[in-house]
């Protein structure tokens, strides 16, 4: 057996560890915060995601943010399914593995990011100034 048979691509487990690596290295303002979003990863996004989003092909989309943006919340308002941040494993292997110029640790760091921005309650559009990184 060859060391190329041996290799095998990271596991939901190890994005979910890189994830949470990510989260706790936030600055302390963003950490506890951060600590009340759950955190999902799945194979791809579910279909009714992709629909909502208008998005045909899985691959397209490494992670979304699902709930309600910490600027939108009011604590009158009815309790909520929790925040989540959704991460799609072959989604992110295919991007890096596209990239190949970024370490898979970093890619994970920068969705769970993006997706925690939102949480926080930036827009595409917000985060799209300060980050160039998909261009």
């Amino acid at each position: 057996m060859n060391e190329l048979s041996e290799l095998v691509a990271p596991d939901a487990a190890m994005i979910e560890r890189l994830a949470r690596s990510a989260m706790a290295t936030l600055p302390a303002a963003f950490a506890g915060p951060a600590q009340e979003v759950n955190l999902r990863v799945e194979e791809f996004a579910p279909e009714e995601f992709l629909h909502d989003l208008d998005i045909d092909d899985p691959f397209e989309l490494s992670g979304l943010y699902e709930g309600i943006p910490m600027t939108e919340k009011s604590v009158s308002d009815p309790q909520t399914d929790p925040d989540t941040i959704w991460l799609f494993r072959r989604a992110i292997l295919d991007e890096w593995v596209s990239r190949g110029d970024v370490a898979l640790g970093a890619l994970v760091t920068h969705v769970v990011v993006h997706e925690l921005a939102h949480h926080f309650g930036w827009s595409d559009d917000d985060i799209a100034k300060i980050d160039r990184w998909w261009e």
